[in-house]
C-alpha cells in the first residue's frame, strides 16, 4: 500500500530586501527555515527549497504571507499554487500562541505563517485565480480611480486658493457641469491667474481661448458671458500679493492639468481592457453599469468563479451585507465597517445611477426611504439587492423590466 506523501505548509516573512522562510509538518514539526534575497536568486531558492520538501504540480505545497501584492507574491501565483496572503493583526494573535513572552522574530514570524495553514488553513481565503487581463484591468482601475482622488484634491485646493482672491473665475464656471476641471476654465485660468488680468481679456481673447479649449459651440454667446462676469466689481487683494497668489495658483493649475489628464488616459486604458475581456457585455447590461464602472466592478471581484463560495460573501465582500452583533438580550443590525473600500465606493455609484436606469430599482429605493432608512442606507440596500455581475449561482433581479442577464460562463 502506497503511503500518501505528509502535507507540508510554507510560511514567508517578508520584508523589502529579504524574506524568512519557514516549513512545517502536518503535526507541527518545522522541516527547514532560510532566509532568501528579493530577487530572482532568492527566488530560485524558494523554489528549490520547496521541491526538496515534496513540491510539484500536481501537489504544490501551499504558502502563507503577509502580503497580496509584490513581485514575490505575483511570481508565487504564476506557479500555480495556493497563496494566502494572511492579516497581520491575525498572525500577531496567533504568534501569543507559541510563546507567552511575546518574543518576535521574522523566522518565528514565518513560523507563525506556516501553523497557520496547518491549523487553519480552511478558515483562511486563497488568493483568486485571476487571468492575467482581469490583473492587468485591476491595475489600470485602481490606478485610474486613485487619480480621479488626485483630481479631486487638486480641484479642492485650487478652488479654496481663488476664494481668497479671484472669486470672479469661481462665478464664471459656478454652473459649468465639470466646475474648474474644465478645459475651458482651466484655459482662461492659464492665460489670466489673477482677477486683474482677466478683466483686461478682450471678447476676441475670450473666443480664441474657448477654441483652444475645444469649444465648438456658442463661443460669441460664451465670451460675452464671461467678458460681462470679469467685468464685474470684486474685492482685491494687494497688486504685489495678488501677483503672488497669480504665481501660486498658475502652479496649483499644473497639478491640477496633470491630475485631469492622468484621469483620462488611464479611463481610456481602463476602458479598452475591459471592452477585450468576455465577462463585458454581462457587467455592462447591469442597468448603471458602464465601461468605467464596469471595469472597476470586474477589478475587484475578479473572474474567479470560484472565489466567493455565495452571493451572500461576495456582497459582504462589498460591505453591502449588514454585520448582527447579537449576545443575551442585546441584538444590533449595523453597516460593514470592514469591506473592500475600492468595490463599495462603485457600487454606492452603480446603485445611484440605477435609480434612473431601472424602475425596479427606483422603486425598491423609495420603499426603503418610505420605510425611515436614509439616502446612505437605502442605497446600501439597493446595492444588496444587486446580482453583483452574475458571481451568484442564480441571483434574484430587481423586476426592472429588462430581459434576464444571461449566466456567465
Amino acid at each position: 500500500m502506497t503511503e500518501l506523501p505528509t502535507p507540508v505548509f510554507c510560511g514567508v516573512d517578508w520584508a523589502e530586501d529579504h524574506h524568512d522562510i519557514a516549513l512545517v509538518d502536518a503535526g507541527g514539526k518545522q522541516l527547514a527555515k532560510m532566509r532568501i534575497s528579493d530577487d530572482a536568486a532568492g527566488f530560485a531558492q524558494l523554489m528549490a527549497l520547496l521541491a526538496e520538501h515534496g513540491d510539484s504540480e500536481d501537489a504544490p505545497i501551499p504558502v502563507a504571507i503577509e502580503t497580496s501584492r509584490g513581485l514575490l507574491v505575483a511570481c508565487l501565483r504564476a506557479t500555480g499554487r495556493p497563496v494566502f496572503a494572511i492579516n497581520p493583526l491575525a498572525v500577531a494573535r496567533y504568534r501569543d500562541r507559541y510563546s507567552v513572552a511575546r518574543k518576535k522574530s521574522d523566522a518565528v514570524d514565518a513560523a507563525a505563517l506556516a501553523n497557520i495553514l496547518r491549523t487553519d488553513m480552511a478558515a483562511h481565503r486563497s488568493l483568486p485565480a485571476d487571468s492575467e487581463l482581469v490583473q492587468a484591468i485591476a491595475v489600470l482601475a485602481r490606478a485610474q480611480q486613485d487619480a480621479v482622488w488626485a483630481r479631486g484634491q487638486a480641484h479642492n485646493k485650487l478652488r479654496s486658493q481663488l476664494r481668497g482672491f479671484y472669486p470672479a473665475i469661481l462665478d464664471a464656471f459656478a454652473q459649468h457641469k465639470h466646475g474648474l476641471c474644465s478645459r475651458e476654465a482651466r484655459s482662461i485660468l492659464a492665460a489670466a491667474p489673477t482677477p486683474t488680468i482677466a478683466a483686461k481679456l478682450t471678447r476676441r481673447r475670450l473666443q480664441s481661448l474657448l477654441r483652444q479649449a475645444g469649444r465648438v459651440r456658442g463661443i460669441q454667446t460664451e465670451a460675452e458671458r464671461l467678458h460681462e462676469v470679469f467685468k464685474r466689481d470684486y474685492l482685491h487683494q494687494l497688486p504685489q500679493v495678488e501677483a503672488a497668489l497669480g504665481h501660486q495658483t498658475s502652479a496649483l493649475l499644473r497639478q491640477l492639468n496633470t491630475a485631469c489628464d492622468n484621469a483620462s488616459q488611464l479611463e481610456e486604458a481602463v476602458t479598452q481592457a475591459f471592452e477585450e475581456h468576455p465577462d463585458a457585455p454581462v457587467i455592462r447590461s447591469f442597468p448603471g453599469l458602464a465601461a468605467l464602472t464596469g471595469a472597476r466592478v470586474l477589478a475587484e471581484i475578479g473572474d474567479d468563479r470560484a472565489r466567493f463560495a455565495s452571493a451572500g460573501s461576495l456582497k459582504a465582500y462589498a460591505g453591502s451585507a449588514p454585520v448582527t452583533r447579537a449576545s443575551g438580550k442585546s441584538c444590533k443590525v449595523m453597516s460593514r465597517k470592514v469591506k473592500n473600500q475600492r468595490l463599495a465606493a462603485v457600487g454606492y455609484v452603480w446603485a445611484f445611477v440605477s435609480l434612473t436606469r431601472s424602475p425596479g430599482a427606483r422603486a425598491h429605493y423609495d420603499r426603503r426611504r418610505a420605510a425611515g432608512d436614509r439616502h446612505v442606507a437605502a442605497q446600501r440596500n439597493l446595492l444588496h439587492r444587486q446580482p453583483m455581475a452574475g458571481h451568484a449561482r442564480r441571483p434574484r433581479r430587481l423586476d426592472d423590466g429588462l430581459p434576464p442577464v444571461p449566466a456567465v460562463a
